[in-house]
């Protein structure tokens, strides 16, 4: 029955990209390439445009690097680089960093930054009243010293073998304390562009910082605008019509090919850190019996997966870690595809009429899509799986994230090398793993990459055996964009939209 299905799925899918083609093959206007300014689309607004204090991803994609800068960066091959900070020293086994600041930086509005700025910073993101999405991160920091205007110095509780990785997240970038109460919805940052305007359900304009620190490396482009389109058609439309100049993440596999030819255009399938899994909620029945998440585990083909939710565009996984990431370790034949067993399991763990769930999932494409073919593949071991479409990311985060009132969920966790969620206290999958727990803190104590990729190997086999989630894909970057336009990134080593070397071919 499931194999009917998928011919079917597949059948479906290939019909409707050829017809999708077909509609938007018609000659169209050409698009147009103002040289010193861009129209980027986005599927996704932000709720704010702080980094430092909400998760979604899509505050980043607009802010990060754009607005804000850290400390350090991460580059588009996902190495750190400096930043805010020109070098730094690390002593005393790990547990010393000193930085040299950079001369003669500015926020925009015109504030210098000093280690003065920087301690402020680092203290608000630790602080008990902080919102960082990342607030563990800074855990490790037991004092902060300002030896001097350019000189900041972090004393460690213990070594932290990834601090100068997570000092460039968008979570941990500079702020100004006078105005970062309103950073929220007016940015000040050091980066080369400062906010114009923001229509919210609309648009949001940047335009370049005049006055940016780094006068040799300033922004080709005078403004960028985002455009916020969440339909997959009039993504495809806009695109297609020149209203947008770029999509860096089409957010519609299906419609992808119909781009392909087009000598106006370029296409790209690139590397994320979105690793798409179905979360079970640990503190309830049955998701505390293993034998109920193993079985839902092998109910799942997730090549089928892919095909039906992400069009055949995605790599399958087996644990919380991407291919991409540095220690990885392939999981997928933990428990492989198999539904006579994980009916048979689901029979041992007391449940041989199957049970009924929901999944509270996002209205977002990849979610909706997914949720469809989980469904689809549950029914055939006995589990009835009900959709609760649930908005994202407010109710989602309120109910789910937060507040822990879910069976299944599903959503794409962006963040890179964020396998350690799963020891944080409360967290929404309520794992909880002794032995998970100490590998992720050793690998984040370890300054030695061999050994802190091997104990890293560990976690992912353990998330593999105990299944806190169901782990399904890593979704690419299908990025579109006019063919002249260069300087935007193809992977996304870091949710971002970096602007700062766009430029427009002559």
């Amino acid at each position: 029955m499931l194999t009917t299905a998928r011919h079917s799925l597949r059948f479906g899918l290939a019909a409707l990209s050829l017809a999708l083609a077909g509609h938007f093959a018609a000659a169209l206007p050409a698009i147009a390439a103002p040289k010193d300014t861009v129209v980027i689309g986005m599927g996704i607004e932000p709720t704010g445009l702080d980094p430092t204090v909400a998760a979604p991803a899509a505050i980043g994609q607009v802010t990060w690097q754009n607005v804000f800068q850290g400390l350090t960066r991460i580059d588009q091959d996902g190495k750190v680089q400096p930043q805010l900070a020109a070098g730094w020293t690390i002593a005393d086994e790990g547990r010393t960093y000193l930085f040299k600041l950079r001369e003669g930086v500015r926020f925009s509005n015109g504030v210098p930054f000093d280690a003065t700025v920087a301690k402020f910073a680092l203290d608000r993101a630790r602080g008990d009243d902080s919102t960082n999405p990342q607030k563990q991160f800074f855990s490790v920091i037991s004092d902060i010293e300002v030896r001097d205007p350019r000189t900041l110095v972090l004393h460690l509780s213990s070594p932290a073998g990834n601090l100068l990785y997570w000092l460039g997240w968008p979570s941990s970038v500079m702020v100004e304390p006078s105005s970062a109460d309103a950073n929220k919805s007016q940015p000040v940052g050091t980066g080369p562009f400062k906010l114009a305007s923001w229509r919210q359900g609309d648009r949001l304009e940047l335009v370049r910082n005049e006055d940016y620190w780094d006068a040799e490396n300033r922004p080709a482009l005078r403004t960028a605008t985002f455009r916020f389109i969440s339909d997959a058609q009039a993504q495809a439309a806009a695109v297609k019509s020149g209203d947008v100049d770029a999509f860096p993440e089409f957010g519609a596999p299906e419609l992808f090919a119909s781009f392909k030819g087009d000598p106006r255009l370029t296409t790209s399938v690139g590397d994320t850190e979105l690793k798409v899994v179905a979360g079970l909620n640990g503190r309830k029945a049955p998701f505390d019996n293993p034998k109920v998440r193993q079985a839902l585990m092998m109910a799942i083909d997730r090549q089928t997966v892919i095909e039906g939710a992400w069009s055949g565009y995605g790599t399958p996984i087996g644990s919380h870690y991407t291919p991409n990431d540095p220690g990885y370790v392939d999981t997928t034949g933990v428990y492989p595809y198999d539904p006579e067993k994980a009916k048979a399991l689901l029979a041992e763990a007391g449940y041989p009429d199957g049970l009924s769930l929901t999944i509270k999932t996002p209205q977002m494409s990849y979610a909706t899509r997914t949720s469809e073919v989980l469904q689809a593949m549950l029914a055939e071991i006995g589990v009835q799986l009900q959709i609760v479409p649930t908005e994202f990311p407010g109710k989602w985060i309120s109910e789910v994230f937060k507040g822990h009132d879910f069976d299944m969920t599903i959503v794409a966790h962006a963040e890179p090398l964020d396998i350690g969620i799963y020891a944080r206290d409360d967290y929404y999958f309520g794992y909880d793993n002794p032995a998970f727990s100490k590998a992720v803190a050793e690998a984040e104590r370890t300054t030695d990459t061999a050994a802190r990729l091997a104990l890293y190997g560990e976690a992912q086999r353990m998330l593999a055996a105990d299944v806190p989630a169901l782990y399904l894909f890593v979704m690419p970057k299908l990025g579109v964009w006019d063919a002249k336009l260069k300087g935007l990134w193809v992977n996304e080593p870091i949710p971002s939209n970096d602007l700062s070397d766009v430029t427009w071919d002559e």
